[in-house]
């Protein structure tokens, strides 16, 4: 077993994990984005989930608008970016089934 804290202190931050997942946390400030057509994890399918804020997912050319408590799978190998679209910090839980980082 094992258990975190959950902190929003950092940019990104792999929280924990084993050899199966994993879990991080990242913070977007207004206007940031991170991503883009090659950001891809080619092994790994990510579970984005929004604690706060307000964004977008822009995934394989799809833009899915984000707010507390979205949830998005994004599957191994697609092409995605995620940006704070609001006025304060966009903070997300991501897992990564298996480990990506």
């Amino acid at each position: 077993m094992k258990h975190e804290q959950v902190k929003f202190n950092a940019e990104f931050s792999v929280l924990s994990g084993n050899e199966s997942s994993q879990a991080a946390v990242m913070v977007l400030g207004p206007g940031e984005s991170t991503g883009g057509p090659d950001n891809r994890h080619a092994g790994s399918d990510q579970w984005l989930y929004v604690a706060s804020g307000d964004g977008a997912a822009l995934v394989e050319g799809m833009e899915i608008e984000l707010h507390a408590g979205s949830l998005v799978l994004i599957g191994r190998g697609e092409a995605h970016e995620i940006s704070n679209t609001g006025h304060a910090p966009l903070e997300t839980i991501n897992f990564y089934v298996p480990p990506a980082y």
